[in-house]
């Protein structure tokens, strides 16, 4: 099944990106796995999973979690693929919006690479809300905007200007659909963090390449 094209599908620099993906992906699934310590009795949701099945970093986490009977799996797109993919796993498709989940859950909450995708900063904030009630801790990672190269467009510097000139140029070269804000909106440390729910306890760090900071993750308690 098609999956919807996050990842820049054919682009000739495709493999530079899933390089580094994979990289980054391994240090942040052992992050999480040293923070939270999960137990085989522990009920873990995977908030926007994939259904591509082409890409070595697509689901990493549902490639190397250990208890995949107690393993959620959901995402806005048919990934039901994913129940024979990985054994175990439970998918769940969902609508955008609130959750369809009662208040805390899931003992854990793991989300990769999706607040960048889900519109505008009250957008964003809603959904981060919508992790932290469903979820006692939730684990939460995006792009840095401020590292030098944009993964999901393979380009450099360009997002660092202000979002509407970033989107204009990025409508001449032929890339509108991401110069969409439903589509891509990247945050700063200071900006992910400030979107958490106030009575949330939220830990911010940082994944490096080459010295510098190109994922942030948010380890959180609600």
């Amino acid at each position: 099944m098609a999956a919807l094209d996050y990842f820049s599908f054919g682009h000739p620099l495709s493999f530079i990106r899933t390089f580094f993906a994979m990289r980054a992906r391994r240090r942040m699934f052992d992050l999480f796995m040293d923070w939270a310590h999960p137990s085989s009795e522990d009920v873990v949701l995977d908030l926007g999973v994939t259904p591509d099945e082409s890409l070595p970093e697509s689901n990493f986490f549902e490639r190397h979690y250990p208890y995949p009977a107690r393993l959620i799996a959901a995402s806005i797109e048919d990934a039901s693929n994913l129940a024979r993919a990985f054994p175990g796993v439970t998918f769940r498709q969902i609508e955008p919006g609130p959750l369809p989940f009662p208040d805390k859950a899931f003992r854990y909450l793991f989300c990769s690479a999706v607040v960048e995708h889900v519109g505008t900063r009250e957008d964003q904030r809603r959904f981060l809300a919508e992790l932290s009630r469903v979820s006692e801790a939730f684990f939460v990672t995006t792009p840095n905007r401020w590292f030098p190269v944009e993964f999901h467009t393979i380009l450099p510097l360009i997002h660092w200007l202000p979002q509407r000139l970033h989107q204009r140029l990025l409508r001449l070269l032929g890339l509108g659909r991401w110069a969409d804000t439903q589509m891509l909106n990247l945050l700063s440390g200071s900006e992910l963090t400030g979107l958490f729910p106030a009575g949330a306890e939220v830990v911010l760090k940082r994944i490096r390449l080459a010295g510098m900071t190109s994922n942030l993750v948010v380890m959180g308690r609600s």
